[in-house]
């Protein structure tokens, strides 16, 4: 029996089973009475309208789930961002559903909305993804309308985009069950096409009151805007439906007329299960972040056969690197070693820590997989580069930069997983979310921060101390722990996982035995899109 497996099993369980906890609660978007209110007018929630869309029998991935958990309190909160994100099939056709939860302040816009709309439409874009968009909502939060209204990323840019999608060919339609209200009114009529639902959808850039109050005309929305309005008078909308399944039944039937697409061409065989039992990853990731272990039993348990080629095994061994196929995808894998290592040349080196010799590694299998179109996965437990004064003398920044030259302009699909630490440049050289992962996803132990929360308490308090000293105050070794413990509690809750989530630094918190579903799926989206530039590394200092 093996302890340290039973603890970090335990361990990792009591993770998951809290982001399960989380999950449910998400679920509820504005909780049960709100959704049987919903139910009431006859409508189904953005959950339920997306599983009725989707194909019974296909995988999905729910795109920003914890998107606004924490935020907004004072506003009474943003569950999900009050729009619910998935990627799966529709007749057999992949596609993003983007769908307003009305339950949610009435699907009004806060600033993440904005956010979580944009990233939805930024996968639609670089995967050239069908995507479709099931409306209802009140428009923008007006409390916070400053920080969604006038900026370049703010809500106008979705509008900017559905005209770029468009001229790209990417197929958008949009269902109307609800209000669609203000400056929201020109995402569904600027899809390809526009389905309304009779009675409960509703259309115009202004309602009823303030229609009254701008110009003193009195109508009721219905009349003013209602879907025998837009179907048979004004032509805004193009099908009328009569109820939510009538428009998704209308939305299946156009989809399945979709033709086929140019692929990227990405090498697939059959998908095989991994021969190591991924199970066993619970046990295998340590409690502590600070723990040693083999990356190489946590990669043998997410490829296909536990099959995994390495490229320059006995060289720069704080990265991996090497070939495998996830679900029959080939992939070509950059990942943090996490065990001490021992150089031929007799120096020791710290897993997790980026050397110069394990970037030059990196870099070049970066570009080996760029000239043979193999998309790349990144898993991500990284402390940072090398510090100190010899590897400073030799030329860590120089061979540093070259990774980051390769990650920032490969031209392959990079998908990110963040197993543990995701900490400083490390995060940038691993293809953090500013280097355009395709998808990127967090394990529940992750840690995302420029430091973790030990090193920047330790930090922060000689800060403070120092600080204090300045002003003639002593303080004693009871109250420096004090404020250690202050410090770092204020730390720890920003390098949580549901943290970065919440913001959408990454596209969710998953389990990881889902990783491969993550990847698989990301990989056939991209697959939709060729790749239209050639592969240029930039100048690099050799």
């Amino acid at each position: 029996m093996d302890l340290s497996f039973n603890k970090n099993e335990d361990h990792n369980k009591l993770l998951l089973s809290d982001l399960r906890k989380r999950f449910a609660k998400v679920k509820l978007g504005g909780g049960e009475k709100r959704i049987e209110k919903h139910h009431a007018k006859g409508k189904m929630t953005a959950r339920e309208r997306i599983d009725y869309l989707l194909d019974d029998n296909k995988k999905s991935i729910e795109i920003g789930a914890f998107a606004g958990d924490g935020m907004y309190e004072q506003h009474g909160g943003c569950p999900s961002g009050g729009v619910v994100v998935k990627i799966g099939y529709v007749k057999g056709k992949q596609c993003i559903v983007v769908a307003n939860d009305a339950t949610v302040k009435a699907g009004a816009w806060f600033p993440i909305t904005g956010k979580k709309n944009l990233r939805a439409q930024e996968i639609s874009i670089e995967n050239r993804l069908p995507i479709i968009y099931l409306v209802d909502s009140a428009g923008v939060y007006l409390p916070m309308q400053d920080e969604i209204f006038p900026d370049k990323e703010h809500f106008g840019r979705i509008f900017r985009n559905n005209a770029v999608m468009s001229s790209m060919g990417i197929t958008q339609i949009s269902a109307i069950m609800g209000s669609c209200v203000a400056g929201g009114a020109y995402l569904p009529i600027m899809s390809d096409e526009a389905i309304i639902v009779d009675k409960t959808g509703s259309i115009f850039l202004a309602g009823s009151y303030l229609v009254k109050a701008a110009i003193g005309e009195s109508i009721d929305n219905e009349t003013l805007g209602g879907a025998s309005t837009h179907c048979e008078i004004s032509g805004v909308t193009d099908y009328k439906a009569k109820d939510d399944k009538d428009a998704l039944d209308k939305i299946k039937n156009i989809v399945s007329k979709i033709g086929d697409f140019d692929t990227a061409g990405y090498n697939r065989e059959k998908a095989a299960n991994p021969k190591q039992d991924p199970q066993e990853i619970y046990g295998l990731l340590p409690k502590s972040r600070a723990e040693q272990y083999d990356m190489r039993a946590i990669i043998s348990r997410l490829v296909d056969n536990s099959d995994f080629e390495e490229y320059k095994e006995g060289y720069g061994q704080t990265i991996l690197t090497g070939y495998a196929r996830i679900e029959g995808w080939a992939v070509g894998i950059v990942a943090n070693q996490r065990t001490l290592v021992k150089t031929k040349t007799g120096e020791m080196q710290f897993g997790g820590v980026i050397y110069s010799d394990s970037a030059d590694k990196a870099t070049r299998f970066i570009a080996n997989c760029n000239q043979k179109k193999i998309p790349l996965v990144f898993l991500q437990d990284v402390t940072g580069f090398m510090v100190g004064s010899k590897s400073e003398h030799g030329g860590i920044i120089k061979d540093g930069a070259k990774m980051v030259n390769a990650v920032s302009n490969s031209v392959v699909p990079k998908f990110t997983i963040i197993i543990g630490n995701s900490y400083g440049a490390g995060n940038y050289a691993m293809c953090g979310k500013a280097y355009d992962p395709r998808l990127i996803a967090a394990w529940p132990s992750a840690n995302l921060a420029v430091m973790s929360g030990n090193s920047a308490a330790k930090v922060l308090l000689q800060i403070e101390t120092a600080s204090l000293k300045k002003q003639g105050k002593e303080i004693s070794p009871k109250e420096e722990k004090a404020l250690y413990d202050n410090i770092k509690a204020r730390y720890d809750n920003q390098i949580s996982p549901y943290y970065a989530a919440s913001r959408i630094w990454t596209d969710g918190v998953i389990d990881p035995l889902d990783t491969r579903t993550w990847v698989s799926m990301g990989i056939e989206a991209a697959n939709h899109a060729p790749i239209e530039k050639p592969f240029n590394l930039g100048v690099i200092q050799v």
